[in-house]
């Protein structure tokens, strides 16, 4: 399957990349700030379930531009483009820890859905590479706060 262009623009670089300041900065002060822990916990699950949304809404784009691929509606893409949405949804309502582990298995699921995509659509070269890295760190953000957030009570995030 050919491929679109190898060389990444560089304001896909600029804002794939600095999009993942806040899982950095969030995560870094869910350690550094520990009597603020839960309001940094909650901007970085809360900031997760938007990028985790923005992801599966790539999915639709690819379905509206190519609607018929191989003699075969995208249907299922439109319908996955949606979970991701609903996942960080549900991540948001749910104890901190469990949520993480959502928003972890649902920017992990998305990646799959991305090679599963690269093997019937031409994408950029530079496409795959990016997602791999920018998911590895929002999931390495996420999880390494894991174990604070089994420590807070379930109150604590509508506090």
């Amino acid at each position: 399957m050919p491929t679109l262009s190898s060389q990444r623009p560089a304001a896909v670089a600029w804002l794939g990349y600095g999009g993942l300041l806040p899982f950095l900065g969030s995560a870094l002060l869910c350690w550094l700030e520990p009597d603020h822990r839960s309001l940094w916990l909650e901007m970085l699950l809360t900031y997760g379930a938007v990028i985790l949304s923005f992801v599966g809404a790539l999915h639709w784009g690819f379905a509206m531009v190519h609607p018929d691929t191989a003699g075969q509606p995208m249907n299922g893409m439109y319908g996955w483009s949606v979970m991701p949405s609903l996942l960080g949804w549900v991540a948001l309502l749910v104890h901190p820890a469990a949520g993480a582990t959502l928003l972890i298995a649902g920017f992990l699921a998305h990646y799959r859905q991305d090679l599963r995509l690269a093997r019937v659509l031409p994408l950029p070269a530079w496409y795959l590479p990016l997602r791999l890295q920018l998911t590895v760190v929002a999931c390495l953000c996420l999880g390494s706060v894991y174990f604070l957030a089994q420590s807070l009570p379930p109150a604590a995030m509508n506090a």
